[in-house]
């Protein structure tokens, strides 16, 4: 290193040390998602201090081994790129699991992970980790969905513009039952901006669907509808680069102003294998509702948003959105044993099938009221009265 070299590193240094930050961790860097380690070390406190990083929107942790669970907390905060300042702490959701069955849970290079968060646009990252035995090789994973995403343009996708996949000659493409809805008008993998070079394989398809599992993404509600797109894309790159996923997990997903985002590729019409319901990803499908509704109030829009989602695609099928079906856990996943059966609603919460918290406590008490709403939208029109002919009164007049 020349002097002059040498003299720059070490103003650097002591300038991130004078704020409290360390330098820039070696990181690797794939496609938007940058990692950073985080030493193994003790079983039950791991951490890293303050430190400036890539630019990043969205933050999550993973793990070296797909299997393990992280039973304990993740606490993350972030600094913001464009005021400098330092986020408060916000733990991480750690109920994500694996895929039971399917390429997902195949795939070499799978790992375990918790929710990501969306950030908004950072530079500066703090993470603290504690647990009964924390899993070894944990990562944090930056993600960047701007990187490479000059000429995305996002745009709604109205019902009869949705491009259809040709169905297989294995794979039964559903018939319209009577209570078939309309089809919601969805925004595209195209139109987000899905980078489907990163989709390795094609999409597994099951039988058919047998109902809907209702999420949030949990993280944060302060978004813009305009930033929705780029959450959506965040999530797409940390399942497949940081989950190691061949594709983002749900089927489908709503923000916060009602617009439907077309998830899993392989047709949205068709019986695609998800990565959402551990235990129950066969012959369901999934929405999930961008933001944590823990405690927070879903919006009518959201409600409404869901609901025709999952009247359309039940509808598919003939299925009343309103009733129940008996499904069978493909896994011991801590709520349900592999091969038991449970009585679920057709519409039912992800809670209803993992021992977990999502959708959240306030959309779950939605879902009542999102089954209902759903009924009404698969059911005909009634057509309105015919008025009178403006002349049919002087006719009568006359006849009398």
């Amino acid at each position: 290193m020349t002097p002059r070299l040498l003299r720059t590193a070490v103003a650097t240094a002591l300038a991130l040390g004078s704020l409290g930050l360390t330098q820039p961790a070696r990181a690797t860097s794939s496609d938007g998602v940058h990692t950073v380690r985080v030493p193994d070390g003790d079983p039950h406190e791991r951490s890293l201090a303050p430190r400036t990083s890539e630019p990043f929107s969205l933050i999550g942790i993973t793990w070296d081994d797909p299997d393990a669970a992280l039973d304990g907390t993740a606490l993350v905060r972030t600094r913001s790129r464009e005021s400098g300042a330092w986020s408060a702490w916000s733990p991480l959701e750690t109920d994500v699991r694996t895929p039971e069955t399917g390429p997902d849970h195949d795939r070499p290079g799978v790992r375990g992970s918790t929710q990501p968060l969306w950030t908004g646009p950072a530079d500066g990252f703090q993470v603290r980790v504690s647990g009964t035995r924390l899993p070894t090789g944990l990562r944090v994973e930056l993600v960047d969905p701007e990187a490479g995403s000059d000429a995305v343009h996002t745009a709604v996708v109205e019902p009869d513009e949705v491009e259809r996949d040709d169905v297989g000659p294995d794979i039964a493409g559903p018939a319209a039952g009577p209570l078939a809805a309309e089809r919601p008008a969805v925004t595209s993998r195209s139109a987000w901006g899905a980078d489907e070079s990163l989709v390795k394989d094609p999409p597994t398809y099951t039988g058919d669907t047998k109902a809907m599992f209702v999420h949030h993404t949990a993280g944060t509600n302060d978004y813009t509808c305009s930033e929705s797109a780029s959450i959506v894309r965040g999530v797409f790159l940390y399942h497949v680069q940081s989950n190691g996923w061949n594709d983002i997990g749900y089927h489908f997903l709503v923000d916060k102003c009602g617009t439907v985002f077309e998830g899993r590729a392989g047709g949205i019409d068709k019986p695609v294998l998800g990565a959402h319901a551990y235990g129950f990803n066969t012959a369901t499908s999934s929405v999930s509702v961008l933001g944590d509704h823990s405690t927070a109030a879903t919006s009518a829009a959201v409600r409404e948003s869901v609901a025709k989602v999952a009247a359309w695609k039940l509808g598919l099928y003939g299925i009343d959105p309103t009733g129940t079906v008996v499904l069978t856990s493909g896994a011991d996943n801590g709520k349900y044993k592999l091969g038991q059966k449970g009585t679920f609603h057709r519409i039912s919460g992800h809670r209803d099938g993992y021992p977990t918290a999502c959708p959240g406590q306030t959309l779950y008490d939605d879902l009542p009221e999102i089954r209902t709403l759903a009924a009404n939208a698969g059911k005909p029109a009634e057509p309105a009265p015919e008025s009178p002919a403006p002349w049919a009164e002087d006719e009568d007049v006359l006849a009398r």
